[in-house]
């Protein structure tokens, strides 16, 4: 049992969605990674890290136990779990991990290593800082870690906005998703949304091409609609979900939806799972939802729809979109990836390399 003065399980501190960064001389920016939060626990020789959902992920990335030992010898930290592949973070990496075997996670670990990225001290020594304004868990968080070795890194951090907004734009090349503002007053609130974040928004047009059940079961309300994307062979990627729908209109979807259903047996695009081109997105469960029932109802890929959506993983969207109108006017063969936005890359060396220990 670990006997510190911040113990084991904390829920960690939250953020609300905000439209920009704000303004006044009491902000901390920080690049917003896009990875696995992590609390990290050290007392000695024993060593925890827990998820936001207070799981435990040690076992899942074997490679960061030796870094580990760089930390306070008794502490706790916040951050952030990343893998950087070739075109900057790799969610899609990350959640291979999430895997039963551990000869598997092993062997991934070893193909595409993970970094520990940290921003936050919530204890070190005898001392609990929660209650410590956030300047100073920085300043302690920097002498603690600032000259650590990777794969353990202290996340950039600077009080100038201008070079907040510049990160903005740059950094998404790497896969990051936006910027943090935190208060340099804001103590350590356990699941409150105190921080701000500020993250890209954009709007792309997609194909409706089936949808998911209410959990409340087949027949009663439309959960979700399945988005797609043509590429330039014609072939029509599974890009993500639109999911934020009141009850009404969940409910008038169904009828609204049923003249595109396909009879059972009928071709789809996503139906033949098992025989899907390599590099072709379609419809599969993750290592996060073996207990949710994932069938879908195929429909005609006929219905086209703007959602707004903040960055893209790869060749989907990172997070749930959200339903902005739907386009009738709008042909849906015309809904391919030439149409979005496109981020140059930015080397993540760039960004683990700098403005360490800047504030």
């Amino acid at each position: 049992m670990m006997l510190l003065p911040a113990p084991p399980p904390i829920k960690p501190m939250l953020a609300k969605r905000v439209d920009a960064l704000p303004q006044g001389e009491d902000w901390i920016y920080e690049p917003k990674w896009d990875g696995f939060r992590v609390l990290v626990f050290r007392d000695g020789d024993e060593t925890l890290l827990q998820s936001r959902d207070l799981k435990p992920l040690g076992r899942y990335f074997p490679e960061l136990t030796a870094a580990l030992q760089q930390l306070p010898a008794r502490c706790a930290v916040d951050g952030e779990i990343v893998i950087a592949g070739a075109n900057g973070l790799d969610f899609e990496a990350l959640l291979q991990r999430i895997h039963p075997a551990a000869s598997r996670v092993q062997k991934l670990a070893a193909q595409t290593p993970a970094s520990l990225v940290l921003w936050d001290l919530l204890c070190v020594g005898e001392e609990d800082l929660r209650g410590t304004a956030f300047f100073e868990r920085r300043k302690r968080l920097e002498a603690s870690i600032g000259h650590a070795n990777p794969p353990l890194y202290l996340t950039p951090a600077t009080d100038d906005r201008n070079i907040a907004a510049d990160w903005f734009v740059r950094f998404e090349g790497a896969g990051l998703d936006g910027v943090m503002a935190k208060r340099t007053t804001d103590v350590y609130t356990p699941a409150k949304r105190i921080m701000l974040k500020v993250k890209h928004k954009r709007t792309a047009d997609c194909v409706v091409g089936g949808f998911r059940w209410h959990k409340k079961g087949p027949g009663t309300m439309v959960g979700s609609l399945m988005l797609g994307i043509y590429d330039t062979d014609g072939a029509l990627h599974h890009v993500g979900v639109a999911a934020s729908f009141k009850d009404a209109r969940r409910r008038e979807l169904v009828q609204e939806l049923a003249p595109l259903r396909l009879e059972e047996g009928a071709a789809h695009p996503w139906t033949d799972f098992a025989r899907a081109e390599p590099g072709r997105r379609v419809p599969r469960a993750s290592r996060w939802s073996r207990d949710k029932d994932l069938r879908f109802v195929p429909l005609r890929p006929e219905r086209v729809v703007e959602v707004s959506y903040d960055h893209m993983q790869g060749r989907r969207f990172r997070h749930t979109t959200h339903l902005v109108r739907w386009r009738p006017d709008k042909d849906p063969q015309s809904c391919d990836y030439a149409q979005l936005e496109v981020t140059q890359p930015y080397e993540l060396a760039q960004i683990f390399g700098a403005h360490q220990g800047d504030s």
